[in-house]
């Protein structure tokens, strides 16, 4: 299969529209009807149904769907990567959540830098669920990742650290002195709803809580008695006089684990995670 046809696939099956797809391909209807038709022809398999209002992705579909999104970020990364190299761009780009692992990453830097052979370390701070995607898409090297709000899935992984959840409430709450709280006790605090974190595609969850965008935002909205938060303990070197934590036994575990492509064989980069999993 080449490239053009993966894409053209991928933006009917997203669109799930010939019209719309065409559109966002900025082609013609006809000639992308006839390349998903020759695809099928090729790959011996019924792709999508064709409706009167549309199309229906078949099982066959779904499954090119997924496994060609993942091609066409091999391919985007591949260009990436190679045009840092031609640029002499020999560090190593980290992306890591911001406030997120920052002791551990603290550590990290200091005990790489000591490493004979070890190279120059661009760190890239984002937002929650960004790292993942800079990692797959070529523009970092290496992630610091955390297992469940991270997906790893075809990455290669060292497991770092594992730590439980609390719940950040505001000072003075009347939870504030309970030894523990469960999930659905959490849950059911009505007065301090849970935030809503975009999505990947930037859409929001209904609900009660308001909408946040980073743990500075978040705290203080906790601060401000509009919000309460299950994060991991290790954000509690975050947190100001006017927050209160209790813990949340019940709260899944979170799992920091470093990661990056299973393709690379660069020696500097080898040098870091052999660092990292040492500490």
């Amino acid at each position: 299969m080449e490239t053009r046809e993966i894409r053209y696939f991928v933006a009917v099956a997203e669109e799930l529209h010939f019209g719309r797809a065409a559109q966002r391909l900025a082609m013609a209807q006809p000639p992308l009807s006839r390349a998903v038709q020759q695809l099928e022809r090729r790959l011996g398999v019924e792709l999508l149904h064709r409706t009167s209002r549309g199309v229906v992705l078949t099982e066959a579909g779904s499954v090119l769907l997924r496994e060609g999104r993942a091609a066409l970020g091999a391919v985007e990364a591949a260009e990436r990567r190679t045009r840092r190299a031609a640029a002499g761009q020999p560090g190593i780009v980290l992306a890591t959540k911001a406030g997120a692992s920052s002791e551990l990453l603290s550590k990290l830097l200091d005990a790489y830098a000591a490493e004979p052979g070890a190279v120059a370390v661009e760190v890239m701070l984002c937002g929650p669920g960004e790292q993942e995607g800079l990692l797959r898409d070529g523009r970092a090297d290496v992630a610091l990742l955390q297992r469940p709000f991270d997906t790893t899935a075809g990455l290669d992984t060292e497991d770092l650290h594992t730590e439980r959840q609390m719940v950040v409430l505001p000072a003075g709450h009347p939870s504030a002195g309970r030894p523990q709280l469960s999930m659905a006790e959490v849950t059911a605090l009505t007065d301090l709803p849970l935030p809503r974190w975009p999505r990947r595609d930037g859409s929001c969850p209904e609900g009660p809580g308001p909408r946040v965008r980073d743990h500075t935002q978040l705290f203080q909205l906790i601060a401000l008695g509009r919000a309460c938060a299950i994060v991991p303990e290790s954000l509690r070197a975050h947190l100001r006089d006017d927050h209160a934590t209790v813990p949340v036994p019940d709260a899944p575990p979170v799992t920091t684990v470093i990661a990056w492509p299973p393709h690379s064989t660069s020696r500097p980069l080898a040098i870091l995670i052999r660092t990292a999993t040492r500490l």
